[in-house]
């Protein structure tokens, strides 16, 4: 999709706007001026002993300042010392050591003074410092013994250097000790073992201190640890023991403090520093730390725990932040606890800063200085560098403690005055002069600009002006007409015209006309409009084959006298036109598709004014016999985290971030998201800055004004996100007036005789500056009376007491220390509504049906509404039924019909019923007075479904139904229609209709077959007709199976099939003739002859013998045990194919004591014989059934 975006022009006509709007005046470098100091060193310069010495001031002022300085409160002679020059047209003072000399002889407080003939400027007093980073003493280490489990302090004691070093502990061989909540470094930089482990002894122990301005380590001699123990340390059994303590011999102790010491200490800090707090303990186990607060809870939102919990750190410390802190150690044979009463105080820091102040002779003004502190600062005014007591008097002057009032000022009144503000913490000295001017209007653009704006976007003509007396401005378009203000039009207090919608008509020449006392001065600004641009067929999102040709089109609307640019990017990327690629005016060719043309590709329209842009994916299919590169096969993973992040390039408003990439894990990074977070608003929660492209290390980031910044980058490829880096150090910006304001500003009665005004807050990075606060101005929109105001701190304000429901116009401006916010708009809000005091009247009620009515009415007058009407409302009841025994419910209920509406339809009624009616007016407070009760009767209508609809089947002859009377007859019953029909799976039987009395409630149906299943529609009717239905089935009988899918979804029920009935008969038939086979058989009984000779076999057709013939049938005729017995109850071997007959009477198998045969035989038959008997028991009942199957 296409993405417009606003051109840079417009970006930097607000900035000025805002600039113009927010800043302090400034007058023309060409008229007179007392000097403005504008740079100058911060007040604690430490230097770089082996660079040459810089301190810096520089002022502006008309006549051009000249320069002295001071040092430690004395007149520094520059031109005696050979070593020290001024810069040119500067005050900035250079110490050259290049011919020799010491920087340390040049320590001490500088000040310097910029003085014109109108006044003189002071500079902060600058505290000169040369860096220190003196070597380590020499010493010898003895080995330190220590009894394993004793808790060990191995000391740092670095030199004492300018600024404090950075403290490690590294190893003699470079490598990092290993820190955790057993051993860790404290703030001192001292090296803590909660107890001593016998591995301790496997490295010595050296403290690094590293300086910041000569960027050198020093190295302390290493301490080298010798552990007393009861046990060897490669004893691993003991090492992996669950409770190595107690496995090594290593007595259990309660926990004590190693830092500090005692149980009580105490700790000053000062307002708006970090507060540190620490608490390092022995014992055995390793104790853990906890921190709580006296009567209240740690600030979570810039509480912080360090060094594994051995630390408590609270970033911007404020008052509140005093009391008493302790940290608890515990482990399991007990706990200690540590209390550190916190005492917050604070250097001076601005109310009030004094600012510049320009007046006409005869004018009135005053300068305030007004500042806070712990304790309490005193305000020292100074005029010219003097202390104002030693000045010589001024009647027109007045000094009230901090403030100066200035009464009829004349020319002789101009000078610069100092507000120092100072406690035993610190100091601020500010800078504000008296400028009295006679000066006529002046222009300060250049004449007859040129703006060219896009149709329908927003913008302001800015106009600036410089007077004294302050000059009043006005608009005019095309030099004729009326001012210009309201509607489209908007006119700020600094004179800039804002435009909110340009339109066609919007084109012409625009005038601005400054005027005071002295006269007037005007400038015109010709203001062009010009069509967007826009690109109404986009490219589309493809999926193309490798080595195929592709085409993304892109057609351009522009206007016509503005030249168009297009360009492509892939990836968000320049893209690079190679000699694959063609790029016409209205597409981009891609001939060969590769691999690597994967991806977005976007199309910028852009003209010098605006641009759009439309996006579209490009997919490649790739070959997949192709083989893969050795790259691609290797496993890809999630990028690791960008490291050493650092603060280059300092700016008020810009700041380059530069980082070190991490592996990309075989997946290239594509972008670089980089996250800030500020310590005032939201301390702790990282919000997205700016994204960078994976190929780029280093960005200039534009930050807002006062905001404490912290930085970190996530670096991202395809497979995900990276963690986020290490946070950077912090930065704050300076502070500026706000260049926005607070949004969805509105205006809202919560009572009838007030107006709550409310907005959204605005955020740390629109607030520009501390103490953000909101002016609130309102008044009645009709009267156009002054405009009332107040200043909240919060993000609401009530106005009482109002009229009921009367326009407001509101504005909400934000204000901080530095200044003022632009100016507002103006937003309508509505005092509180009040109950209407007027019904609607002459309502008219007409039947539509027997479940709906139309109502008409005539509306009230507007004053009676006392509100916003939103609806007219009707209530409406059921009072009876026509039906005399019916029971109906009288609640009430409602339709609303919203807006200033005359009539409506109120439908879902009930029929056959009585109903009462009445309507009210409805505003944003509630109902107003019912109007007169209106009666109507809704017609007969069709009843509702019968109830409890009951399908029995009681014999498999006959259904029986039962019904009860519908619920809501909605008239007199006339009788019931009845509809059924049989069906059987997809075969439907003739519908069959009957017709019963309204009395009737049961009815059996007579059967036609036991099969098929019944399907009934029983409905209720009225005069009007018959109702709403309901349908049963009769139940299923319990040996009717369910269908399977398959059956159910073929058109032809097998059932009813002849060949499929004349199969089943055929097999039936032959079952029967089997049964009266075996029946036969079994009631003849059998006798089985028995040979003697085993060569002989046994045939079936044998007769009987009298002599040495078997009866195998016995009283019970049961077959033995462990035999099988077939239909016609013979007896089938399991294990053998031989029989009994088979065998001798010698009987020499085996039988149990009932009988039964349990082994096998002795005398077996030859394999022929055995095939003969196998080929006999075909002729059995089984066989022939098996066969059969």
């Amino acid at each position: 999709m296409a993405r417009p975006q606003p051109p840079p022009w417009v970006h930097a006509a607000f900035l000025l706007c805002f600039l113009s709007l927010g800043g302090a005046i400034e007058i023309p470098m060409d008229l007179s001026q007392p000097p403005t100091i504008t740079k100058q060193s911060v007040k604690d310069h430490i230097v770089d002993p082996r660079d040459n010495i810089l301190i810096e001031c520089e002022a502006k002022g008309n006549p051009a300042p000249s320069f002295h300085w001071t040092r430690n409160s004395r007149f520094f002679n520059v031109a005696k010392d050979p070593r020290v020059s001024m810069r040119r047209r500067s005050g900035t003072l250079v110490i050259d050591f290049r011919s020799g000399g010491r920087p340390e002889e040049y320590e001490g407080e500088y000040q310097c003074f910029a003085r014109n003939k109108f006044g003189t400027a002071l500079s902060n007093r600058i505290r000169l410092q040369v860096s220190k980073s003196p070597l380590w003493p020499k010493e010898n280490l003895d080995p330190v013994v220590v009894q394993e489990g004793a808790p060990l302090t191995l000391q740092c004691n670095p030199p004492p250097g300018l600024p404090s070093p950075v403290i490690f502990w590294m190893s003699s061989a470079m490598e990092p000790i290993t820190q955790d909540k057993r051993v860790s470094q404290g703030h001192n930089g001292d090296l803590y073992f909660s107890n001593v482990m016998v591995q301790d002894m496997q490295t010595d122990y050296s403290c690094n201190a590293r300086f910041h301005f000569t960027h050198t380590i020093q190295q302390k001699n290493p301490f080298t640890l010798k552990v007393l123990t009861n046990h060897p340390y490669n004893d691993s059994s003991l090492r992996n023991h669950p409770d190595m303590y107690s496995a090594r011999g290593v007595a259990e102790r309660t926990p004590t403090f190693m830092y500090p010491l005692g149980t009580a200490s105490s700790q000053m800090v000062l307002r708006g520093m970090d507060l540190l707090l620490e608490c390092i303990a022995s014992g055995v186990p390793t104790p853990d730390i906890a921190w709580y607060k006296k009567g209240g809870d740690l600030p979570s939102h810039k509480a912080k725990f360090e060094n594994f919990n051995k630390a408590l750190r609270i970033t911007n410390v404020s008052e509140e932040d005093s009391g008493e802190y302790f940290c608890l150690a515990s482990n399991k044979m007990g706990s200690i606890r540590h209390t550190i009463s916190v005492r917050v105080k604070a250097a001076p820091y601005w109310l009030d800063e004094p600012k510049n102040l320009i007046l006409a002779p005869g004018e009135d003004g005053r300068l305030v200085c007004r500042a806070n502190g712990n304790p309490k600062p005193t305000v020292q005014w100074m005029v010219n560098g003097e202390p104002l007591q030693s000045a010589p008097p001024n009647p027109n002057r007045e000094v009230a403690g901090d403030t100066i009032i200035f009464r009829d000022t004349q020319i002789s009144s101009r000078a610069v005055y100092q507000c120092n503000t100072s406690n035993e913490h610190g100091y601020l000295l500010a800078n504000a002069f008296v400028s009295v001017l006679d000066v006529p209007p002046r222009m300060l653009s250049p004449r007859n600009q040129l703006i060219r704006v896009i149709l329908y976007n927003r913008t302001r003509l800015d106009c600036p002006f410089f007077g004294s007396p302050i000059p009043t401005l006005r608009w005019f378009k095309n030099g004729q007409g009326s001012n210009l203000d309201g509607g489209n039009y908007h006119v700020y207090e600094n004179g800039s015209l804002e435009i909110k919608m340009i339109r066609k008509e919007d084109q012409g020449i625009y005038t601005c006309v400054a005027t005071n006392i002295l006269g007037k001065a005007e400038n015109q600004v010709r203001l062009e409009v010009k069509d967007p641009t826009r690109i109404y067929r986009m490219p589309e999102d493809q999926v193309v084959k490798r080595g195929t040709t592709v085409q993304l089109e892109c057609r351009v609307k522009h206007d016509p006298s503005l030249k168009l640019t297009v360009s492509w990017m892939k990836d968000d990327e320049p893209l690079y036109i190679g000699n694959r690629m063609k790029k016409e005016d209205d597409s981009l060719t891609i001939f060969g598709v590769a691999e690597r043309d994967q991806g977005s590709y976007t199309c910028v329209a852009s003209t010098e004014l605006d641009q759009d842009l439309a996006k579209a994916y490009l997919t490649v299919l790739a070959d997949q016999t192709t083989p893969t590169n050795r790259l691609a096969a290797l496993p890809k993973g999630r990028p690791d985290r960008p490291r050493d992040l650092e603060l280059t390039d300092l700016a008020e408003r810009s700041v380059r971030l530069t980082w070190i990439p991490g592996d990309d894990n075989n997946s290239p990074i594509t972008d670089y998201v980089v996250q800030f977070e500020e310590d005032q608003f939201q301390p702790g929660v990282w919000h997205d800055h700016s994204k960078f492209p994976g190929s780029v290390n280093s960005a200039v980031l534009q930050l807002s004004p006062y905001v404490n910044y912290q930085f970190r980058v996530i670096a991202v490829n395809e497979v995900g996100s990276s963690h986020p880096s290490l946070p950077s150090e912090r930065y704050r910006t300076s502070g500026a007036p706000p260049e926005s304001n607070p949004g969805d500003v509105k205006g809202e009665g919560t009572r009838k005789n007030n107006m709550e005004i409310t907005w959204t807050p605005m955020n740390a990075t629109s607030a520009f500056g501390p103490n953000l606060r909101y002016i609130v101005k309102w008044r009645r929109r009709e009267t156009r009376e002054s405009w009332n105001n107040v200043t909240v701190w919060g993000s609401r304000y009530v106005v009482g007491p109002t009229p009921v429901y009367v326009p407001y116009e509101i504005r909400v401006q934000a204000e901080n220390d530095f200044g003022k916010g632009p100016e507002p708009e103006t937003v309508i809000g509505y005092s509180g509504e009040d109950y209407p005091r007027a019904a609607p009247t002459d309502v008219k009620v007409r039947v539509l049906n027997s479940t709906a009515i139309s109502l008409q009415w005539n509306r009230v007058y507007s004053d009676t509404v006392q509100g916003q009407l939103r609806e007219y409302r009707a209530y409406y009841w059921r009072e009876s039924s026509l039906l005399k025994s019916l029971w109906v419910s009288q609640k009430r209920q409602q339709a609303g019909f919203p807006g200033d509406r005359l009539r409506g339809v109120v439908s879902r009624l009930f029929p056959y019923s009585n109903y009462k009616l009445e309507m009210v007016v409805v505003n944003g407070r509630g109902d107003g007075p019912r109007s007169e009760t209106k009666e109507f009767t809704t017609p007969e209508g069709v009843p509702s479904a019968p109830r409890r609809f009951r399908v029995r089947q009681p014999s498999l002859q006959t259904i029986s139904l039962e019904w009860d009377h519908p619920e809501h007859p909605n008239g007199i019953l006339t009788g019931y229609s009845l509809r059924y029909l049989a069906f059987n799976g997809t075969k439907l039987g003739k519908q069959i209709v009957e017709n019963f009395s309204p009395n009737q409630t049961k009815f059996t149906v007579q059967r036609a077959d036991p099969v098929s299943r019944y399907r009934f529609t029983l409905s209720a009717r009225t005069q009007v007709g018959s109702g709403e239905a309901v349908t049963e089935e009769s139940p299923a009988s319990p040996n009717e199976a369910t269908p399977t899918a398959a059956y159910t979804n073929n058109q032809t029920d097998i059932a009813t099939q002849g060949w499929f009935i004349g199969l089943m008969c055929a097999i039936a038939l032959l079952v029967l003739i089997l049964l009266i086979v075996c029946f036969i058989k079994r009631s003849r009984g059998g006798k089985y002859p028995v040979r003697e000779k085993k060569d002989v076999p046994l045939g079936p057709e044998d007769p009987k013998e009298e002599d040495g013939s078997f009866d195998y049938s016995d009283e019970d005729n049961k077959p033995l045990q462990g035999s099988q017995t077939s239909l016609d109850g013979t007896i089938k071997q399991q294990e053998s194919d031989d029989s009994l007959v088979d065998y001798g009477e010698g009987g020499e198998g085996q039988f149990n004591e009932d009988g039964s045969f349990i082994g096998q035989y002795t005398v077996k038959k030859d394999k022929e014989e055995t095939e003969g008997n196998e080929s006999s028991e075909a002729t059995s009942p089984v066989n022939a059934i098996y066969s059969l199957a």
